[in-house]
């Protein structure tokens, strides 16, 4: 509904400020577009108020030009029913991707700011809450935050809320500090309690407060599962009212609308890459070829194509592929740029580079791009800006369900045959999934995937166009650079039209997967 409104978010704005949070934080995909963030801060900003905190994020304001907060930089409030005092942050990971209109300081920098030292001497506390856009496991913006907080309350609970690697995820800092990082694409929704807390400081008994969390898939049978309600009694007023808003939203943005129909099943992470299930593959060998070739026609030279595969963000399912699906799949909007009559023989190694083969990795390039000031700070991204982040490997068996107790939610079981999906192991064990499920297996991708077009490998050219996805402009620079050819950002152009990895896939379904 964001992306395919025409000003984004026309309708998704609405939508969201008719929820009640009491923490939100922003992300890494607010900053990529300067007018995605002014959006932030004129519309999702006021619609949640102090809810809203941006602890180390900045924006240039669009009427002042001043530097100032996107946000509040953190929240206190009690809570209505036990009346818990609660400090809450919300950090974004250090992101360098950003647009030039927004200012993300370093978290480890963050937390030695005297407002920030101010609020957690503040002896008024029950818990702390960090939110963030930040994984939970081995993550320094978190740990920071950790090791400050704990500088000053050596023993006071912390929940930690993480994301942005995609994954269900519980890590324990210490036996009153735990992270939860709730799975990707809002397909679940994480669970978190805390027994043991009293208001005014004192817990309830003298052992640490119990930390329990619980991964619950995110439909209306998990709802109506833990709610006691079914299909009549859950739903409320408003929120048939707010269904109805999205449901004439998507009319009006024809969402439904067919290119065609995929006549399989093609798999992101769960076939191999190279496969014939594999998504990645389909995408490599049929589009990109068909597009190149469709431009060599045009009296271009032979080409070179790499695009990285987090350009992918999702399966596709047998049958109708509609405007809806092109979004799931692939949300992006960067085109594709070209350098000219680059040597073959250096073309041919920027792929093997972006994925680590040869005798230089990812993370010497990365280092190496500090002497590369020109090429933007991407290089502490790190690797995984360019790759589909899989979920790690689930164990071998299913989790045998928790018996049920008067402190603890019921997980949803059934002695019928399990459908595939997540089993999660984290540091609580291997209880965590709401839902069981077998077990699916996840494979390893490469960063990058590249196919050559208009190239006898056996009589190679001398040279060829190298054209790729523009979000990895600065990492083919950088590696085109360590082979020894000096290009710079002025040296590229646009190619393929302007268009996006999302337009060309949308245009070669709708020429090549009829509807039966």
């Amino acid at each position: 509904m964001y992306d395919a409104s025409n000003p984004k978010g026309r309708y998704t704005f609405d939508v969201i400020k008719e929820q009640s949070i009491d923490i939100i934080t922003p992300g890494n995909h607010e900053l990529y577009q300067r007018n995605t963030s002014i959006n932030e801060y004129y519309k999702t900003v006021p619609s949640f108020k102090d809810s809203y905190i941006a602890s180390n994020l900045d924006i240039f304001n669009p009427e002042t030009g001043r530097q100032e907060a996107l946000a509040p930089r953190f929240r206190k409030f009690t809570t209505k029913n036990q009346g818990l005092r609660v400090i809450a942050f919300g950090f974004l990971f250090d992101f360098h991707g950003n647009a030039n209109n927004t200012v993300v300081q370093p978290v480890e920098q963050t937390v030695k700011e005297q407002w920030f030292q101010d609020a957690i001497k503040d002896r008024d506390v029950d818990i702390f809450v960090v939110a963030g856009h930040v994984p939970c496991r081995d993550a320094p913006e978190f740990i920071a935050v950790h090791k400050a907080i704990r500088n000053v309350h050596w023993d006071t609970p912390i929940q930690f809320f993480g994301g942005h690697t995609h994954i269900r995820d519980y890590t324990k800092y210490d036996k009153k500090a735990y992270c939860l990082e709730s799975g990707r694409y809002m397909e679940t929704l994480g669970f978190q309690s805390i027994q043991g807390l009293k208001a005014g400081g004192k817990s309830v008994i003298e052992r640490s407060p119990k930390y329990e969390r619980r991964y619950i898939d995110n439909n209306l049978f998990s709802m109506y599962h833990h709610t006691g309600k079914d299909k009549t009694s859950f739903p409320t007023h408003h929120g048939k009212n707010v269904s109805t808003a999205i449901t004439d939203a998507r009319k009006k943005l024809n969402l439904d609308k067919t290119y065609g129909c995929a006549p399989k099943d093609y798999w992101l992470n769960r076939a191999p890459f190279p496969s014939e299930n594999s998504l990645l593959s389909w995408l490599q060998n049929h589009v990109l070829v068909d597009v190149a070739k469709g431009n060599l026609s045009a009296g271009s030279h032979p080409t070179a194509v790499i695009t990285n595969t987090g350009a992918m963000r999702f399966d596709i399912f047998k049958g109708p592929f509609t405007i809806d699906t092109t979004f799931l799949v692939s949300p992006f909007t960067s085109g594709f740029r070209k350098l000219r009559s680059i040597p073959y023989a250096s073309a041919n190694q920027v792929l093997r580079l972006l994925n680590n083969e040869g005798q230089i990795t990812l993370h010497e390039l990365m280092e190496h791009s500090k002497a590369h000031s020109d090429l933007s700070d991407f290089h502490t991204l790190g690797a995984h800006m360019l790759s589909q982040l899989a979920p790690p490997n689930p164990p071998t068996t299913s989790p045998k369900p928790q018996a049920a107790s008067h402190h603890s939610q019921s997980p949803m079981s059934s002695d019928q045959d399990l459908t595939p999906g997540y089993t999660t192991t984290d540091d609580a064990g291997s209880e965590g999934d709401d839902t069981l499920h077998a077990p699916i297996t996840f494979y390893d991708v490469p960063n990058c995937m590249g196919v050559n077009v208009g190239i006898d490998e056996g009589h190679p050219p001398d040279t060829v166009e190298l054209v790729y996805n523009e979000f990895i402009e600065s990492w083919v620079l950088l590696a085109l650079r360590y082979l020894g050819l000096e290009y710079t950002v002025k040296d590229t152009e646009s190619t393929w039209g302007g268009k996006s990895l999302t337009d060309l896939m949308s245009s070669w379904i709708a020429e090549n997967w009829v509807c039966e």
